[in-house]
């Protein structure tokens, strides 16, 4: 009886494994875009204006756009990181994908003319990039600028942390939600808790060192992934992303 009652369970231990295996590989095929049945968000979409006790917003990148005016249109964003010198300003648009950081760090140190600040849009990406690109421009000493109606959400507020200075346009957009760390995009807390935790607790490091109050990611923390959270310029400033008004 014990041994029918043990292969029972390794049979549905089994079992288990191998959905998780599918639903991995159908989340990775998709892009993350994959959600468990019943797990709908009701927020409503990013086009919608933000106020003060109603800043999460549905998160669909490559559908909606936040409702700002920004001076200029910047059409479809890369898929990665794209470094441009248009008019005298450099700018630093796309998504932030694995491997920018490598990248993009010979591109800055080899500009001409020199980067001192870089203009932020993105809708974010890889966390660890982030970090790391955050950590060159801290140490370079370049700027972060944001430009009136753009945006910069999920990672893209590590790489806005690591300016010095920073500039945020009253209009412009930020916005901060759950992550995944591992190499998958589903199912973090069955498959990659350990990442998580980790990956959590390199972000509150960085952004200390940044001289940002860590407790921003409670937002961060109890927003899924397909939402965001819009920080409020008085949640920026609270946070050390601007200076206090004085």
């Amino acid at each position: 009886m014990r041994a029918r009652t043990v292969s029972r369970t390794l049979s549905a231990v089994l079992v288990f494994q191998l959905g998780i295996g599918v639903l991995l590989v159908l989340g990775d095929m998709r892009d993350g875009a994959l959600r468990l049945p019943g797990l709908r968000t009701d927020a409503p979409r990013l086009t919608e204006p933000v106020r003060p006790g109603d800043q999460r917003r549905t998160y669909t990148p490559s559908r909606d756009r936040p409702a700002t005016a920004p001076a200029r249109d910047p059409g479809t964003l890369p898929d990665r990181l794209t470094l441009t010198f248009d008019d005298g300003t450099w700018r630093l648009e796309g998504a932030i994908a694995e491997g920018d950081a490598a990248r993009l760090i010979p591109q800055i140190e080899a500009a001409d003319p020199p980067v001192e600040t870089l203009v932020l849009q993105s809708p974010g990406g890889s966390v660890r990039d982030a970090l790391d690109l955050g950590r060159h421009l801290r140490a370079a000493g370049i700027g972060t600028t944001m430009l009136p109606g753009e945006f910069c959400y999920s990672a893209c507020p590590y790489l806005l942390a690591g300016g010095t200075p920073r500039e945020i346009a009253p209009s412009a957009s930020v916005g901060v939600h759950q992550h995944y760390f591992g190499e998958s995009t589903i199912l973090p807390a069955f498959v990659a808790v350990e990442d998580i935790q980790r990956g959590q607790g390199e972000v509150m490091t960085y952004l200390d060192e940044m001289g940002i109050d860590p407790l921003v990611m409670r937002h961060a923390l109890t927003t899924p992934a397909d939402e965001i959270y819009i920080l409020l310029p008085e949640e920026l400033r609270r946070y050390g992303f601007l200076p206090e008004e004085g």
